[in-house]
């Protein structure tokens, strides 16, 4: 019985201890406490969706509180973004050969870069970001908005977790 409890309490410590440290919190940011987001630039000729996927990606910081949302003459850091593609396709057909389901697909890349040490901490080429829609009934706004829905998850994930 003594053996059995030296052994849970050893296996207990042991777990304790290689935990510790990990952490689910930002401090993968070392030294980086506020982030500029300018409006992300757009290279495709779908109007308006940038305003709506930099707005999206400042809400989704703001949310997670991990960082400051600030003005970029005040910000430690900037994450810039750079929409290369809109794609609307159809993405399941029926029986008869008619388009059942679209899907909406939003390519960006982006730098997140350090201001005052004037470097880049990482960069991110061709994030997807993808919707798929009913084709009878929702509408194309749909299928782009579970895109930046998407998107705006994924790069708050790859700006604050640091994985």
């Amino acid at each position: 019985m003594r053996k059995r409890i030296i052994l849970l309490l050893s296996i207990f410590i042991l777990a304790s201890v290689s935990c510790g440290p990990y952490s689910f919190s930002g401090k993968a940011l070392k030294g980086i406490d506020t982030v500029a987001v300018p409006l992300f630039e757009n290279q495709t000729t779908r109007y308006g969706i940038r305003e709506e996927l930099t707005e999206e990606i400042t809400d989704a910081i703001i949310e997670d509180n991990t960082l400051k949302v600030v003005n970029i003459r005040n910000a430690d850091s900037a994450l810039r973004g750079v929409i290369t593609e809109y794609r609307h396709e159809c993405y399941t057909f029926d029986g008869s050969g008619n388009c059942n389901e679209y899907i909406c697909r939003i390519f960006v890349n982006l730098v997140f870069e350090d201001l005052e040490k004037k470097e880049s901490i990482w960069e991110e080429v061709n994030l997807e970001g993808y919707g798929i829609y009913s084709a009878t009934n929702d509408t194309e706004e749909d299928g782009i908005q579970s895109a930046i829905d998407k998107l705006s998850r994924d790069i708050l994930d790859k700006l604050v977790k640091g994985w």
